[in-house]
């Protein structure tokens, strides 16, 4: 009995590390765990190798993985597509991708679907807005712009706290704890009230799932991690 109760504890504490270790909701190869806010006819999203369009900078080369040596990225290939979300729905979390975007594009990492950071193409502005490359849409504009070329890929570590409840009741807003863009501060414990405008429901709760926005242009994501953190 004694050996049966120790088996059980093992195997929960091993659980309960597994819960907490870092996750690929992207596994390089396939669309598997991702679903699409409108109709699947309509999505531009494909997994592939992306590169900026030599003859048009602002649009992406796309070609299929045709090797086992291509990382697989995450494209949406055209502006009129549809936003993508992942099924696994997460709370109080740290975020690290790594995005291209062309010139003159737009999309958007939405925590929970619901509170976006803002991807466009900022390279060379000398004062960036909340609708600037890293910033907290609606909310807060980056500290610095710290955005590169269009095609070069950009780096975001987003340590993001959710909302709380308690009795059905918020308790706290959700908060950007610290935003990193190619290795520069640009936010620092930005709170925000509610969900950005093109929310996925525009429902606060304790989880919700990662959206990256595909109506607004061309953009390629990669390296996709996702931490579960205690906040």
């Amino acid at each position: 009995m004694k050996y049966f109760l120790a088996s059980i504890a093992l195997f929960v504490g091993t659980a309960i590390v597994s819960a907490d270790e870092p996750s690929k909701p992207f596994d390089g190869g396939t669309l598997k765990g991702w679903k699409f806010r409108g109709s699947k006819d309509k999505s531009k999203w494909d997994v592939g190798v992306a590169a900026l369009d030599k003859k048009d900078p602002a649009k992406i080369d796309f070609r299929p993985k045709s090797s086992p040596f291509d990382s697989g990225e995450l494209v949406n290939t055209s502006g009129g597509s549809v936003d993508i979300f992942t099924e696994t729905k997460y709370g109080d979390c740290v975020i690290e991708v790594e995005v291209m975007v062309p010139k003159g594009s737009n999309s958007g990492i939405y925590l929970m679907g619901e509170f976006e950071v803002q991807v466009f193409d900022s390279f060379g502005k000398d004062k960036v807005g909340p609708g600037d490359m890293g910033g907290i849409y609606n909310t807060a504009a980056p500290k610095v712009n710290a955005s590169k070329k269009p095609g070069e890929w950009q780096k975001f570590v987003i340590e993001f706290q959710a909302p709380k409840f308690s009795d059905g009741k918020k308790t706290a807003n959700a908060k950007f704890l610290k935003v990193t863009l190619n290795d520069q501060v640009i936010h620092e414990n930005v709170e925000v009230k509610g969900p950005t405008t093109s929310a996925l429901t525009g429902k606060e709760a304790a989880t919700g799932p990662l959206l990256f926005q595909g109506d607004h242009g061309p953009v390629a994501y990669r390296n996709l991690v996702v931490k579960p953190s205690k906040n």
